[in-house]
């Protein structure tokens, strides 16, 4: 039974459990394919592992039961450009700091292996928003999950961003940027920036200004099922376009253009683990802590 492991580099004090994963999987029967770099790094820190199968796209480890990836939310993030629409679920090791999508800490390996080895899972459909933007090159995966985001780039004055719903004109954002958001997102750079919460599987994206000029400019929540098209302007020419992690740089004639994935990406989570169990955990949310 095939296992992709996707990671970045982490502390020393992770050392222990991850090597203690490798080694209990294989012991299990699994079949390991550890992405190619993360795999140099690994075999540097942890030789004593042994018979690590190496991979650089996922399509050579097919069929997969799943993806795991060691490190934090970031991690993850650059996992799905990995995964991509093979439909291999993504279970997430933390090793970084909140660990909120990354949510299978140390002492939660034993259960995600045995989880895994017997089907004890439910997996979360996650949706992704699809980018295009003529002259920009995004590879082969133009897709994010979390959110996209245009923002100023080399100047301290505000832009002014173009919003348009199909036929319809939706607002100019006079602000530092502009944050449209997936429901899996709307817990990472939209909810720091004023965004409500909005529950994984809703069907809507939500459009979250970054430090608006207009005080009565409140984020936006709309269906995800109509195309959205955004162009910005201001004293610069170019403006910097993200998708998750990874930025773009755009310019003022750049008409971007956002619609729902024709695929999701699946997380694996364990039979305790959900959504507002999570939120709760992770971000102390309705916690009171007079009790």
């Amino acid at each position: 039974m095939n296992i992709a492991i996707y990671g970045k580099q982490f502390g020393d004090d992770y050392i222990p459990s991850i090597e203690f994963l490798l080694r209990q999987m294989q012991n299990e029967g699994f079949t390991l394919h550890v992405y190619a770099k993360f795999a140099a790094w690994l075999s540097e820190r942890i030789p004593s592992v042994q018979n690590l199968h190496t991979f650089n796209q996922i399509v050579e480890v097919l069929p997969c039961k799943a993806l795991i990836s060691i490190g934090g939310d970031g991690t993850l993030l650059d996992s799905v450009t990995v995964v991509q629409n093979t439909g291999v679920p993504i279970l997430g090791i933390n090793t970084g700091r909140l660990g909120f999508l990354s949510n299978i800490s140390s002492s939660q390996i034993i259960d995600a292996i045995d989880a895994l080895k017997a089907d004890r899972y439910h997996l979360d459909h996650r949706a992704l928003i699809e980018v295009n933007a003529p002259g920009v090159d995004f590879g082969d995966f133009n897709y994010a999950l979390n959110e996209v985001t245009i923002h100023k780039k080399e100047t301290s004055s505000m832009i002014a961003i173009h919003a348009n719903m199909e036929e319809h004109y939706i607002n100019t954002y006079w602000a530092d940027g502009l944050i449209i958001s997936t429901p899996t997102g709307s817990t990472a750079y939209s909810l720091s920036c004023g965004g409500p919460i909005v529950m994984p599987g809703t069907e809507s994206w939500i459009f979250t200004p970054i430090a608006p000029h207009n005080l009565n400019v409140r984020p936006l929540v709309v269906p995800n099922t109509k195309t959205i098209r955004l162009r910005a302007e201001g004293r610069e020419i170019q403006f910097l376009l993200t998708l998750d992690s990874r930025a773009f740089t755009i310019d003022h004639e750049t008409e971007v253009e956002i619609k729902n994935a024709p695929f999701e990406i699946a997380l694996i989570n364990l039979e305790h683990q959900y959504f507002f169990n999570t939120i709760r955990k992770k971000m102390m949310w309705g916690i009171d802590k007079r009790n």
